[in-house]
């Protein structure tokens, strides 16, 4: 991301007050109890099976570990697991290489 760029979507947040999971491109991450996932703002499915699930996000990763996961729904920029989860694991772009 170039500074130029950084630097209008700090200013857009900051003015007019917007979501940061908006202008970043951020996951937002719901989650009710450990028996259900909503992300919002991901990029695909990287593998998924019972025990986990990897998402794509614009900067990164989110591997999501647990037990007899389903995905209850999936539509193009969001998704709903459920489940038992157990952990949830950020990977940032930079830890990826």
């Amino acid at each position: 991301m170039t500074r130029i760029s950084r630097k209008l979507r700090n200013w857009t947040y900051e003015k007019l007050d917007l979501p940061k999971d908006i202008v970043f491109n951020l996951p937002r991450l719901t989650m009710v109890g450990n028996k259900e996932l909503f992300i919002e703002n991901h990029q695909g499915v990287i593998h998924f099976s019972p025990n986990k699930l990897i998402l794509s996000l614009s900067e990164g990763s989110l591997e999501i570990e647990g037990s007899e996961l389903i995905i209850r729904s999936i539509l193009p920029m969001e998704v709903l697991i459920e489940g038992v989860v157990m952990n949830i694991k950020y990977i940032g772009a930079e830890e990826s290489h």
